[in-house]
């Protein structure tokens, strides 16, 4: 028997287990696969010897997160922060680098360099402020309401037509909308906007770290903290019903990482018809289909400074990403896609034997496409490497629809958890200053289709906690650390 229940291994699932069991309470943690983590497995994909992330790949949150912080992440894995967080190639040779160093990104902006700082370094300013803006529930007010002006005008101004006001070049708009796209969304919006300037910001505060020998290294670490505090982890179970849960365990209190379909699903007996048509009406985003590479040496990029990044963008000119995305979100496949790519050998050499390496890729199609978009990728970055294709040894393929089958939380393979657009970050699945509490005695929703929203950073998980410490126990959140 336990006080508290929590369904999936993900990160946010690991977060709240960590905290609750932190807190002395008994905790038992659900995982369906056979292994924890969520998005933050790493496997042998393609060939022995050749480690690839299964989901995350890069982690610009894994310094940032405030949960991360409390936790001390830093401290117990090791975070390779790369001098240069993003690339972003464009024909002819070209490439916009996003250094850690702002001064050195700026410089090589050139005549746009002075648009880059006047957008980026008033928010480096009050990076606190930043992030505990866009990493809590918008109704609230902000610990600095500076902060939030500041990254709220910011985001207007990149997330309406008017985006390319004051821009006189095409890289550093380019560089902009790369960064924006990995929210799978219209471009420019607000939701997609917010999302990239947060990660831009990112990019020159703390870096985008790659955590070395893959982000499995993440859960790893919170799976060892909670069982160092007497939690205790069953993979290979499938909970289909929170009654029988419930039953099974007498917890007092249960925190599901799952989306609010699978959760309507598992809580239907419990919840009242208005919060399930919430949890129903919930909405899903656009899918992704990736693919990972085994390479017998380097990407021969054109732009030699891509060869020091992990993170690329592909994909053009702000115009052609956007088109990408609109074709993307009505449905269509594009013919010059949007690739997100992460070649995390070249700052981590435990990823490959040597002088090899790998290449982690992925790009937006229509919810529940079964398209194989290997080609598409190959295409995508020989158009910037001429020779890539003769260095690839293997590859292995996930469809939309295999994302969505590994992950329940992945419908029609939206890696999101649910669409990134303005009105469902303010209702994500409930306009709530609590959304993570349900209705329901003792149920708790604490996963990425929650504030914060998406991304590798615990809080939905920990918020999730807070509330069931607050809510069912009247208890004080614990610490953290080591």
């Amino acid at each position: 028997m336990s006080d508290v229940a929590v369904v999936g291994s993900g990160p946010n699932g690991l977060a709240a287990a960590v905290t609750m069991a932190r807190a002395g309470l008994t905790v038992q943690l659900f995982e369906a696969a056979e292994s924890i983590g969520g998005g933050t497995r790493t496997e042998e994909l393609t060939l022995p010897g050749y480690l690839h992330d299964v989901c995350a790949a890069v982690h610009p949150m894994a310094l940032a997160s405030p949960f991360f912080k409390a936790f001390e992440l830093e401290r117990r894995i090791e975070l390779l922060v790369p001098e240069i967080s993003y690339g972003h190639p464009l024909d002819g040779g070209r490439a916009g680098i996003a250094y850690r160093d702002l001064d050195r990104t700026v410089a090589g902006l050139g005549v746009d360099g002075r648009v880059w700082r006047a957008l980026m370094e008033p928010l480096l300013r009050r990076l606190g402020g930043v992030v505990d803006f866009t990493q809590s529930g918008l109704l609230r007010v902000p610990q600095d309401p500076l902060a939030a002006l500041r990254f709220g005008l910011r985001t207007l101004a990149q997330g309406s037509p008017a985006w390319n006001l004051g821009f006189r070049g095409d890289v550093a708009p380019a560089m902009l909308t790369g960064v924006g796209a990995h929210a799978i969304g219209r471009l420019p919006s607000l939701a997609t906007s917010g999302a990239g300037l947060l990660l831009g910001v990112l990019a020159h505060a703390q870096g985008w770290p790659v955590p070395r020998g893959g982000s499995a290294a993440i859960a790893q670490a919170l799976g060892e903290d909670f069982t160092a505090h007497g939690g205790r982890i069953e993979v290979g179970v499938h909970v289909q019903s929170i009654a029988e849960l419930r039953s099974a365990t007498g917890a007092k209190a249960i925190i599901c990482n799952t989306t609010p379909r699978v959760l309507a699903a598992m809580a239907h007996e419990e919840l009242p018809d208005r919060y399930i048509r919430k949890l129903e009406s919930f909405k899903y985003g656009a899918g992704v289909c990736k693919v990972d590479f085994a390479l017998s040496g380097p990407v021969p990029w054109t732009a030699a400074e891509l060869a020091k990044a992990p993170t690329l963008h592909l994909g053009g000119s702000r115009k052609a990403i956007a088109l990408a995305e609109a074709e993307v979100l009505a449905g269509r496949n594009p013919q010059n896609p949007y690739v997100l790519a992460v070649q995390a050998s070249v700052i981590d050499a435990s990823r490959a034997p040597a002088g090899h390496h790998t290449l982690w890729a992925y790009t937006h199609v229509p919810a529940g496409s079964t398209r194989d978009c290997t080609e598409d990728i190959v295409r995508a970055v020989e158009r910037h490497a001429p020779g890539f294709r003769d260095l690839i040894l293997a590859s292995s393929v996930q469809t939309a629809r295999d994302v969505a089958g590994y992950n329940a939380n992945y419908i029609g393979g939206d890696i999101a958890s649910g669409a990134v657009t303005l009105k469902q970050l303010l209702q994500r699945p409930v306009v709530s200053t609590d959304p993570w509490r349900t209705p329901a005695d003792g149920l708790y929703l604490g996963s990425a289709s929650t504030p914060p929203g998406p991304a590798v950073h615990g809080m939905a998980g920990w918020f999730a906690a807070r509330s069931a410490l607050k809510n069912t126990f009247t208890l004080p959140v614990p610490s953290l650390g080591l």
